[in-house]
């Protein structure tokens, strides 16, 4: 298939790109304080819909055997992960003392790896033989979640001094170069998503995902709100629209960037980047209980520095952010069970690693 030479998007057009996502986001906090079974409902209706021409959108519909014996196994991604990272740590050959170095200090210190995970957990489950090609996807989405992390320990943000069980990046050298391997990591992360062993087709919609949810429109917009109402309470549906965009956005992109490059089709992969939404919410609020009931050494990063900040816990009490969580948790599991069995312990697996607490 021949591409049209890619342009940039005028003004008014990037308005409504903005206000088609504004309603989406918008959507979704609505649709949660919807019914169940209004819900169940609707998924059903959305099933009907995808399952044909979709292998992955039926609890039925499953797998040829010779597909699964060749899928990669939830240990296997992560560790397929880290070595990919390792071997290609990142250069700027220069006579700067230290900067290369900068560069690759935070990007290789571990961490969850969520993102990456669910992003190549969805390949591995829809197209394996893509996975090699999603890796490079996957790492330029974890650039831009490590840049977000530096910039938000910065003194003029978040002011922490640990992140990943080690020294922030300005603690370690200073913040003019954690302020400058911030924004490498987030250019370069679409150099490393535009050379990527997929198809030119694949790779813009990759690209133009991962700047949505990650610029104005998705990320950088919850930080925005995060720290201007600092210490002014928000109520619920702000709370969640703030979270949305800075912790779901990027969350939800790693769902419908594993169902872009594994071919699946646009509405189907919207359908999962709205579940996704949802997951990067659960993912925020047991975030916040762990700020209000964790310790340093095993988050490895400053714990109780939620005082002044819009959190879950802030706003629902701890028991009434536990029991939110738990809701979301019900209704993402309910939304997978109309999809296949492999994809459904895939998200199941990495909410139960990670996020029941």
């Amino acid at each position: 298939m021949q591409l049209k030479k890619a342009e940039h998007p005028p003004p008014r057009a990037l308005c409504k790109a903005r206000e088609l996502k504004f309603k989406i986001l918008s959507g979704t906090i609505a649709s949660m304080r919807r019914t169940n079974g209004s819900r169940q409902q609707s998924l059903s209706c959305a099933t009907k819909r995808h399952s044909k021409g979709a292998n992955l959108h039926s609890s039925r519909a499953r797998p040829s055997r010779a597909n699964q014996n060749r899928k990669v196994g939830s240990m296997d991604i992560l560790e397929k992960f880290k070595d990919y990272l390792k071997q290609n740590e990142l250069k700027a050959p220069s006579f700067h003392p230290y900067f290369e170095e900068a560069l690759n200090y935070m990007l290789q210190a571990g961490g969850k790896h969520f993102r990456a995970q669910l992003l190549l957990g969805v390949v591995s489950t829809v197209d394996e033989r893509r996975f090699e090609g999603a890796l490079a996807i996957a790492m330029a989405l974890e650039m831009i979640h490590t840049y977000s992390l530096i910039h938000d320990d910065l003194p003029a943000m978040d002011d922490a001094d640990l992140r990943r069980g080690r020294p922030s990046l300005h603690k370690k050298y200073d913040e003019v170069t954690a302020i400058l391997v911030g924004d490498a990591l987030n250019t370069d992360a679409f150099l490393i998503a535009a050379s990527a062993n997929l198809s030119d087709e694949i790779k813009i919609k990759c690209i133009k995902t991962l700047a949505r949810n990650a610029g104005s429109g998705g990320m950088v917009l919850g930080q925005a709100i995060d720290c201007r109402f600092e210490n002014s309470p928000l109520k619920q549906s702000e709370l969640e629209f703030l979270h949305l965009h800075k912790t779901g956005a990027l969350i939800a992109a790693a769902f419908e960037l594993g169902a872009i490059i594994g071919g699946l089709k646009d509405e189907l992969a919207h359908e999962l980047y709205k579940i996704g939404l949802k997951l990067g919410l659960i993912f925020q609020i047991e975030d916040d209980i762990i700020d209000a009931t964790g310790d340093e050494a095993s988050a490895g990063k400053p714990v109780g520095a939620d005082g002044a900040k819009n959190s879950f816990v802030n706003l629902l009490g701890l028991a009434g952010a536990r029991s939110y969580k738990q809701r979301l948790i019900d209704e993402v599991s309910g939304a997978m069970s109309g999809y296949d069995e492999s994809l459904r312990d895939l998200v199941l697996n990495l909410i139960e690693k990670y996020l029941k607490g």
